[in-house]
């Protein structure tokens, strides 16, 4: 039963937030989950993204960097049979590929069997300080508001809406600037032998766009089978949105869609084994890679992520190379981390500069864009959010004691660092 009190509340039900809620739980603390859809898994399940990226090192040899609750989440999948083996993309990467709807069922399960308090369908509306500490929150659902206080708190909503409404410091979408959203489309009645590696969707795209097909934007892009199916889904639509501008994300989205009955046109045109393929869903919600950014007590760089830096209070690995999406038509630009190997992510960029008891998973922590670019994918959500979960968990500073103490008890619960 919902309660008014908790330890540790955390916002957000993607990887990030799945994460630093069994993250606090496990460390013996009464923790709540918030999440405003109605199932977790954020961007994963929310837009139909195929891969966790980041549990893997590029390198030839590729190195697991994910323990903890991403070991947990792995092994979870391979029991229901809702993941595939890794696999490397066309650019060497190592993914790991997942079944949507498993992955729904199985986050939950690890969330109730950790003893956390799991509340869906809830969005966070307002929030009271007293100084520099968040006090209480308050859930807006269908039925009432629900002011909810705790000792700490964990934002891990994409958007940085806890630190938005905290006052904690932030910058803004720079919209101009911004990577873009991409919605995904998932095609059913695909031949087995059909070639959707990104040459052969090049190739029929240049022949779809010669043929007059609008709206088509990119030109080529990444397509895969789906674990357990014949069913191909693909990331081809691509829209620059602000996702914190609902009338943006509204035409975004109307757009994508309709560019999604034009990539099906072309393929069923010009893509051998497309002749019978039909659209089984779009998304459902286009792909967010960028909204607010916090400010913590560092900003990670992309210098520390390409020449793999190591750090003193590290708290978890990134393995994902700096990934830029800056483009409509054209495919995401690489920046390689050194030796393919990882980074170490600092406590510090998990810490707001400003509220004492407000800490930062996933793509919100505190980073430079460069950086940014690398630390966004869930993988690495996985890992910032276990972190931030067991340090709200304990006291709301960084110093040196806390840091052993938090690395003490990322360790006892399987993490890598």
């Amino acid at each position: 039963m919902l309660q008014n009190n908790y330890d540790v509340v955390v916002i957000g039900g993607g990887a990030g937030g799945v994460a630093a809620a069994i993250g606090a739980a496990q460390a013996g603390k009464k923790a709540l989950l918030v999440e405003r859809s109605s199932y977790l898994g954020g961007q994963a399940t929310h837009c139909s993204i195929p891969t966790y990226d980041g549990f893997f090192t590029r390198h030839e040899n590729s190195e697991q960097i994910a323990g903890g609750v991403a070991s947990m989440v792995m092994e979870k999948l391979k029991q229901y049979r809702g993941c595939g083996e890794p696999l490397r993309s066309p650019w060497g990467n190592v993914m790991f590929p997942v079944n949507n709807e498993m992955t729904k069922i199985v986050l939950e399960e690890l969330v109730m069997q950790s003893g956390a308090h799991l509340l869906l369908n809830s969005q966070l509306c307002d929030v009271v300080r007293n100084g520099n500490t968040i006090k209480s929150i308050t859930l807006l659902t269908d039925g009432d508001k629900v002011q909810i206080t705790a000792q700490a708190f964990v934002d891990a909503s994409g958007d940085g809406n806890l630190v938005y409404l905290s006052g904690a410091e932030h910058t803004s979408p720079d919209v101009e600037n911004l990577q873009f959203g991409s919605l995904l489309t998932r095609f059913g009645g695909v031949a087995s032998e059909a070639d959707v590696s990104p040459a052969a969707l090049r190739a029929a795209i240049a022949q779809g766009k010669a043929a007059g097909i609008t709206p088509l934007s990119k030109d080529s892009g990444f397509a895969m089978r789906i674990v357990g199916t014949e069913d191909v889904i693909a990331i081809l639509c691509n829209e620059k949105v602000n996702p914190l501008d609902a009338d943006s994300m509204t035409q975004g989205q109307i757009r994508a869609r309709k560019q999604a009955m034009a990539y099906l046109d072309t393929f069923k045109r010009f893509l051998p084994g497309f002749e019978q393929a039909y659209v089984i869903n779009t998304g459902p919600h286009i792909g967010i890679r960028e909204s607010r950014h916090a400010v913590g007590e560092y900003a990670l760089t992309g210098d520390d992520v390409v020449n793999a830096a190591t750090v003193d209070d590290a708290i978890a690995r990134g393995c994902w190379p700096i990934e830029r999406h800056t483009s409509a038509n054209k495919m995401q630009v690489y920046t390689w981390i050194k030796d393919d190997g990882y980074y170490e992510i600092p406590l510090r960029s998990l810490k707001s500069i400003n509220i004492d008891n407000l800490w930062l998973a996933g793509r919100i922590i505190s980073c430079d864009s460069e950086a940014f670019a690398s630390v966004r994918v869930m993988g690495t959500a996985f890992l910032t959010g276990h972190a931030a979960g067991i340090a709200a968990s304990m006291k709301n500073t960084s110093t040196e004691n806390d840091i052993a103490a938090i690395q003490c008890e990322l360790k006892r619960q399987g993490a890598l660092i």
